[in-house]
């Protein structure tokens, strides 16, 4: 009997402990079972770059390193090489120059990188000829996580009757052969037809951008209009010889674009975004008659610093272009465009409204205060509306009759 008992006070005790752990185990996974906190998205950051870049590879009086260790000391985020016609890969050698400034720039490369990087020689006229690197060389030197990127790039380099049609392509996998065409207008859309067909062969981003349209007054507001499925285009060129600010009988492009969103919009196209670049060619000599690095940027509001990153915020418009003015906040809320510079000491800014009401056919400006913030509301009768603001600081280095620092939002539209 005394042993029954003892046996049947164990199996109690057991089943106690049993149950116990159970609903320890129940309460635990209870707790794991709970859905995770929401991350929060990425915060948006302002990313600084320029998507028009000339090397030693095309026209450019420059080695790509060079260039890049320009760009990243000055602070930018992201630069695009886009040499005419061709990508930074395969050999290519060039002869320096017997002119002092290049061969004391020659003596800087070599000093500061080192002869177990730089390959060169004498030919048998004893000149220095230098071996290019590579995109693939060079990219791993200066890029840096979150910090400095370099995105491949070309310029397609056309024509048509001794016009000019230039076309970036930015962030392209392999080079894009000239398309021509029997006009100006089917050159551009053959080029961007072949943009846009790489884009979708490798399911990769890739935008691309009409280049300075009044370099030799070589493409007209109605070649613009007339195409399909572009969104982007130069409003500022650094290039002394593009005739932003046009002439006599040529409007400036910042007037074209106006005209160009008034058309697209009317016939239902995607608003058309506007850029300001560099067109670097000459990195030796400095002045208004030379294509000098940091004359026109963009200035991208993006979540990380990344090929794709950049170009999907691009396509939203998440972008400003410039070529000074900084600005602390662009938004776009509630039908209301807000504006915010980034004020300098002893700087005054003029902030003005530019656009469009439904069914006009001029743009006109709505608005314009002399202030470092500025909102503006979009009523239904308005077509789209942009954002000029002009720094009395004078550029340090300003190409035609654009002597002030300058930015540019993007057009928004009532949705």
């Amino acid at each position: 009997m005394t042993i029954k008992k003892i046996t049947n006070t164990s199996i109690e005790r057991n089943y106690l402990r049993l149950m116990l752990l159970l609903c320890i185990i129940a309460i635990v996974g209870c707790k794991d079972s709970k859905p995770s906190p929401k991350k929060s998205p990425p915060t948006k950051q302002w990313f600084k770059g320029n998507l028009h870049t000339h090397s030693y590879w095309s026209d450019g009086d420059e080695f790509p390193e060079v260039i890049m260790d320009w760009y990243k000391s000055n602070d930018y985020q992201f630069v695009a090489l886009t040499d005419h016609n061709t990508l930074a890969e395969g050999e290519k050698w060039v002869t320096i120059s017997n002119d002092s400034i290049y061969q004391e720039a020659f003596k800087n490369y070599l000093n500061t990188y080192g002869s177990d990087w730089i390959e060169h020689k004498k030919d048998s006229l004893n000149n220095t000829q230098v071996k290019l690197k590579t995109y693939e060389e060079y990219r791993p030197k200066f890029e840096k996580e979150g910090e400095f990127l370099i995105i491949q790039s070309e310029e397609i380099t056309d024509g048509h009757d001794g016009k000019h049609v230039h076309i970036n392509a930015t962030n392209v996998k392999q080079k894009i052969e000239p398309q021509g065409g029997n006009s100006i207008v089917e050159v551009m859309q053959n080029n961007l037809d072949a943009v846009a067909k790489q884009k979708e062969a490798f399911g990769h981003p890739i935008i691309a951008h009409i280049n300075h349209p009044n370099f030799w007054f070589s493409i007209s507001l109605e070649d613009m209009i007339a195409l399909k499925n572009e969104q982007f285009f130069e409003i500022y060129n650094g290039h002394p010889s593009v005739h932003n600010s046009g002439n006599d009988t040529i409007m400036s492009t910042e007037m074209m674009w106006d005209y160009i969103n008034i058309a697209y919009l009317e016939n239902n196209k995607p608003i058309m975004y506007g850029l300001a670049t560099d067109d670097s060619h000459h990195y030796h000599t400095i002045g208004s008659k030379w294509s000098n690095a940091g004359r026109g940027w963009i200035m991208v509001q993006a979540d990380t610093l990344s090929p794709k990153s950049i170009i999907n915020a691009m396509e939203e418009g998440q972008f400003y272009a410039s070529t000074g003015v900084t600005l602390k906040d662009v938004r776009f809320q509630n039908s209301k465009l807000s504006i915010v510079v980034k004020k300098e000491e002893n700087v005054n800014y003029t902030i003005s409204f530019i656009g469009c009401k439904k069914g006009e056919i001029e743009p006109e400006e709505f608005m314009s205060v002399k202030r470092d913030s500025a909102s503006f509301e979009l009523t239904d009768d308005i077509l789209f509306v942009r954002c000029k603001i002009t720094s009395s600081k004078l550029h340090k280095n300003p190409i035609e009759d654009l002597i002030y620092e300058t930015a540019w939002t993007q057009p928004v539209i009532t949705k």
